[in-house]
């Protein structure tokens, strides 16, 4: 069953910094073709009780059910879902997981107090340290990724003694008063008063809409590493840089970027923290996108964590760094919860055992390759960027000045919903795809097609 057909309206100026708004004309155009009474019904619900925001409510649409790579409206409509808010690399609702949850819960060991540890989180501390980088040897746990920002920025001030960070313009790291201000989108900040003190931010090294026009990649990234190179000197008391490896939009840096960046890093006694809340356990086709550049000093983790299924996310760091038995930075009553250490447990088993690492490194290479096909045909498409199932088709009115295409990205999103595929839209124009890792060749043959027919519509 396909989604109502609605036209199309011409947007007003909405915030698109962190994904798609739910202001536009167009979105509003969409809910109007709506008709299904249960829907109906549920979305008016919603829209009375819940706080509105600009990105979750009102909302889209309601759903019935997820599972595996797919979700469910309250119609019985399905759509293979390419945002799925990073939770779903082993894919919704799975049994193992869920299988896991299950028998920790007839164990009887839903929650522990505080000064107590299970088996279920040692079991989860030990086989992150056996997966992530060499020279990660320490784990701490807490309910969501803006806490484990705050806890890993929290480490660095604590380990060097200074207070400042160096983080990037666009990005988004939380809602918390610390993330939001290492974030770089104002959407996060404005009407909040006093941000925390100290964060300041670079530009995020983009080698198709670097500010000088510059092709070379090595001149490019020498412009970037400038700016921070300038902080660092003449601000001593800067404890850490804080970057996602690979951009949520995706941009992906070069290898000797991050290099440069650990080297500065080093020599100015801060520390590195790379935030893989969306990257991490397999999205780029390594088990985390800081194996395609460096390892980290902290390495922040969330959303899949969790399975899907619980929220739960952490900081792994090295052995040098566990010097705080004096100070407690990540207080939290479900910090060792069995549940969510379950969770994750089976996750990352679930991952390893059915490959899903390789699967998103091989079906990431045949998208891309797809996409890049299409960008052959349709001028709409500027760029084509990411790596593994984390990839960004930049929407362009024009290639030479590559003003972004807000309202044609927009509709193509809107389009592809009434066919059955969904994702989210980042920084106005650009169409993020970040499907489970458990998708074969027919659903990015789907994704591809289904992107091709939105486009020739549009265009």
């Amino acid at each position: 069953m396909k989604s109502p057909v609605f036209s199309f309206m011409k947007n007003s100026n909405a915030s698109h910094e962190q994904g798609d708004s739910n202001l536009t004309e167009t979105r509003k155009a969409y809910q109007q073709a709506l008709t299904h009474p249960p829907t109906l019904g549920l979305l008016a619900a919603d829209e009375k009780y819940f706080l509105h925001q600009a990105l979750s409510t009102p909302v889209m649409n309601g759903l019935s059910k997820t599972e595996g790579a797919y979700i469910y409206d309250l119609e019985g409509r399905k759509y293979l879902d390419c945002h799925g808010n990073g939770v779903h690399n082993a894919g919704f609702s799975n049994p193992e997981v869920i299988q896991a949850v299950k028998q920790q819960l007839d164990a009887q060991l839903a929650f522990t107090p505080r000064r107590y540890t299970s088996q279920p989180a040692v079991d989860l501390a030990a086989k992150l340290i056996e997966v992530t980088p060499e020279d990660l040897d320490r784990v701490l746990f807490c309910p969501g990724g803006s806490q484990a920002i705050e806890m890993a920025i929290m480490l660095a001030k604590q380990v060097t003694g200074k207070w400042k960070t160096i983080s990037f313009w666009d990005s988004y790291h939380g809602t918390g008063f610390q993330s939001a201000s290492v974030g770089g989108e104002e959407h996060f900040n404005t009407g909040n008063g006093p941000m925390v003190p100290g964060a300041f931010h670079v530009e995020f090294p983009n080698y198709y809409r670097n500010p000088w026009g510059f092709t070379n990649q090595a001149q490019v990234d020498d412009e970037y590493l400038r700016q921070m190179k300038i902080i660092l000197n003449r601000n001593p008391d800067l404890a850490a840089v804080v970057g996602e490896p690979i951009s949520a939009t995706p941009v992906v840096p070069s290898r000797r970027y991050w290099e440069e960046v650990k080297v500065l890093c080093r020599r100015h006694d801060a520390l590195l923290i790379f935030d893989e809340i969306i990257e991490g356990f397999g999205r780029t086709g390594k088990m985390f996108a800081s194996e395609h550049f460096v390892t980290p000093d902290v390495l922040v983790l969330g959303k899949t964590l969790g399975g899907g299924l619980m929220p739960f996310a952490g900081i792994v760091t090295k052995e040098e760094y566990n010097l705080l038995q004096h100070r407690s930075i990540g207080h939290f009553t479900h910090e060792k919860n069995p549940l969510c250490c379950a969770a994750g447990l089976a996750t990352i088993n679930y991952i390893e055992d059915q490959q899903l690492v390789d699967n998103a490194a091989a079906m990431g290479n045949l998208l891309k390759e797809g996409l890049l096909e299409l960008q052959e045909v349709f001028p709409l498409i500027g760029n084509v960027a990411g790596e593994g199932l984390h990839l960004g088709v930049d929407l362009v009115k024009n290639r030479t000045a590559k003003e972004r295409a807000t309202d044609e990205a927009e509709q193509i999103m809107y389009l592809c919903m009434q066919e059955g595929l969904a994702f989210k839209i980042i920084e106005g124009n650009i169409i993020t795809l970040r499907p489970s890792l458990i998708i074969d060749k027919d659903e990015v043959n789907f994704i591809v097609e289904t992107i091709k027919n939105a486009l020739r519509k549009v265009q």
